[in-house]
């Protein structure tokens, strides 16, 4: 018994000397472990601090998908085309060889677009040869290299001497497709996420690149998109074009972009409605918050904003209204050519606008070239060409003599042959005797609209007489033409736009009467015959009616965003009886039995009032004659106003071997009725 309490005390006291020991030794790892606690917190702690500083959030956007654009019928216009597409977004400070070894990788399964490799230089290929041969060390000579080490060269000199030792010959074994890829890698803003190819990206290319994302850092997949258009080359210029990702940002205008937070690849609209309304169309990007190291290696990301499409446009062009208008100018063109002395006729132009509200219901410019027998757009052209508009603005200067007060309706003047002395004669077209103001709008008499040009700068004629005016007094009639539109900007909203040129030669100032001094462009004609027409309200001609958010189901239209209203830009300053006698006026052009437009207008169904016009130019250094018409329609309630010009018609000397101008607005008249209520 006492032998078996001995064996017990021995071993309770091996086990407590076990659990002393172990207890001791769980005692130390505590101590060490706070000890280095310690260390880490009050000796290391600043830098493992600035080590967590170290790492910077960079918010990385990416494009969303742009408005659409409907005409006013809500018909689409333009619109979004999905592609395939392959990215790349690189780390801050890219290593050349790294980007060197991921090019090899992608170009093992992707073709490049001939126009990307288009753009590779020798200067990629060199950069690409030196990255595959030790940077060129080869190139240079020992004495080089000692004085590099002792720093008595520079890197870029070195870099230059390496680039013109390498021959052209050495270059042809560098694989063009891997150039244009390291091209495109190696030029890719860091964090911004840059498309290496999305245009015939093939199913095999993107296939091979979404299961091989894991090799190729930086590289994704995703959907792009292009723009495309339903109606054909109709309208086409002034629809406007997008840069292309390769142009990114518009070079004269990176500062204005980049100041409102786009980046450098951006693609934007570059012309007309697609550039004055790329803020619309444009939408709010996709953007994530991209998380780097000190090493500007991406550790991780969070997407802060999901962007959103960009807003939808409703036009005011009725497009297809605006395809008939392109075709009845295109055939009359061709008529008139075929025609005696027209060698010069190439162009016409026509604006239709709705006169209560400004809005543009077509415009085209077209011109026809004799050799090709194909015809270009140039709708641009009806704001940014002006010309001798002749007889059109007679109605300008009718209303310009009763506001100045030198005419009175109803006043009469003798159409006569004028002579001046030293000067010459100048005459109608033939003379008509006394004749009022609406027989002179009816006729056309050149003398009735001198003789009052002449009256408003303090001047008067005297048959074989000095010809003497105040010429300070032509600003005066400028300052009322300006009111109508004639000689300044129409404000329809493009930088480009022209207000015409005023003519220098005191001489004939008395022609600016007749459209024979100041030159105007089709959209100022248009914006002239549409504030008469609506009773002497000039309106700001607009091409977008609607703003709209994108739906992007098959529902149609989003919500209307913003209603674009109509802007009266100023107020003719005159009773409406004067307003209406000039109205009057330009029915009988149309509809009176000495109307110059009589032939034209007098029985369609649409009562249409205007006024024809002929004017003396050069083209080439050749005299020619310009037709042109302006109306609107109906006259008493009107919904459509028109400018047509033909410019250099026909040549100087030969009798009007044509009418294109009234034959143009004529059928353009009747194309609008036929489709809209209201003609008949």
């Amino acid at each position: 018994m006492k032998q078996k309490t001995k064996k017990s005390r021995k071993a309770n006291h091996q086990l407590r000397l076990r659990l002393t020991g172990l207890f001791f030794a769980v005692f130390i790892l505590f101590s060490v472990l706070i000890v280095r606690l310690g260390i880490i917190q009050i000796v290391s702690g600043e830098e493992y601090a600035a080590q967590v500083k170290a790492t910077e959030v960079t918010p990385v956007s990416s494009s969303v998908p742009r408005g659409k654009i409907y005409d006013t019928n809500h018909k689409l216009v333009v619109y979004n085309i999905p592609e395939k597409a392959i990215t790349f977004t690189p780390p801050l400070n890219p290593q050349p060889e790294e980007l060197l070894e991921l090019s090899k990788k992608i170009a093992g399964f992707l073709v490049m677009n001939n126009k990307d490799i288009k753009k590779v230089t020798s200067r990629d290929l060199k950069d690409i040869w030196l990255l595959e041969h030790d940077n060129g060390e080869e190139l240079l000579t020992e004495p080089e290299k000692k004085l590099y080490e002792e720093e008595k060269v520079k890197d870029k000199d070195l870099y230059k001497i390496k680039l013109e030792r390498i021959k052209e010959e050495e270059l042809q074994t560098i694989d063009k497709n891997l150039a244009a890829i390291y091209r495109k890698l190696s030029t890719a803003p860091a964090f911004s996420k840059t498309v290496l190819k999305n245009e015939k990206v093939t199913n095999e290319e993107y296939a091979i690149a979404a299961e091989t994302l894991e090799k190729l850092p930086g590289i994704d997949v995703t959907t792009d998109w292009k723009r495309a258009h339903n109606f054909g080359n109709t309208f086409i210029n002034m629809l406007g074009e997008v840069t292309s990702t390769d142009e990114g940002l518009p070079a004269d205008k990176l500062d204005y972009y980049t100041a409102k937070g786009y980046e450098r690849n951006d693609r934007v609209g570059k012309s007309y409605i697609e550039e004055l309304y790329d803020s619309v169309l444009q939408g709010q990007k996709k953007i994530v918050n991209t998380i780097t190291n000190r090493n500007g290696e991406i550790i991780d990301s969070e997407i802060v904003s999901k962007g959103k499409s960009g807003n939808d446009l409703v036009l005011t062009i009725d497009m297809e209204f605006q395809a008939q208008v392109e075709k009845i100018m295109q055939e009359e063109l061709i008529a008139s050519i075929q025609k005696p002395h027209t060698n010069l006729l190439d162009t016409a132009f026509v604006v239709a606008m709705e006169p209560k509200t400004g809005r543009i219901l077509a415009m085209s410019g077209q011109v026809y070239d004799r050799k090709t027998k194909k015809f270009t757009d140039y709708t641009p052209g009806t704001f940014t060409y002006a010309f001798e508009q002749g007889s059109v603005v007679k109605g300008a200067t009718v209303l310009t003599g009763y506001q100045t007060g030198v005419r009175d309706i109803g006043e009469t003047e003798l159409d006569e042959v004028m002579r001046f002395k030293g000067s010459g004669t100048f005459s109608s077209y033939q003379s008509m005797g006394v004749l009022n103001d609406l027989k002179a709008l009816e006729r056309s008499s050149n003398v009735y609209m001198w003789k009052t040009a002449i009256e408003m700068m303090d001047g008067k004629y005297i048959p074989n007489g000095t010809l003497n005016i105040n010429p300070d007094k032509i600003e005066t009639i400028r300052y009322y033409f300006n009111q109508f539109g004639l000689g300044i900007p129409t404000e329809i909203g493009f930088p480009n736009e022209t207000a015409g040129i005023k003519g220098k030669n005191i001489s004939t100032y008395f022609q600016i009467a007749i459209g024979q001094l100041d030159t105007y462009t089709p959209m100022q004609i248009a914006q002239y015959i549409t504030t008469i027409a609506n009773g002497g309200y000039r309106m700001k001609p607009q091409l977008v009616k609607e703003i709209r958010e994108a739906d992007n189901t098959d529902n149609g239209l989003g919500k209307v965003v913003d209603e674009i209203e109509p802007v009266v830009l100023n107020k003719i300053d005159m009773n409406d009886e004067m307003l209406e006698r000039v109205q009057q006026g330009f029915r009988q052009v149309t509809n009176g039995s000495q109307g110059t437009a009589r032939s034209y207008f007098a029985n369609e169904a649409y009562d249409a009032a205007g006024k024809t016009g002929t004017s003396e130019s050069y083209k080439k250094g050749v005299k020619t004659w310009n037709l042109s018409f302006a109306g609107y329609a109906p006259y008493d309630n009107p919904q459509i106003s028109i400018a047509v010009i033909v410019p250099n018609a026909y040549l100087d000397g030969y009798a009007q071997p044509h009418s294109a101008a009234n034959v143009i607005s004529q059928r353009v008249f009747r194309a609008y009725f036929e489709g809209h209520s209201g003609g008949e």
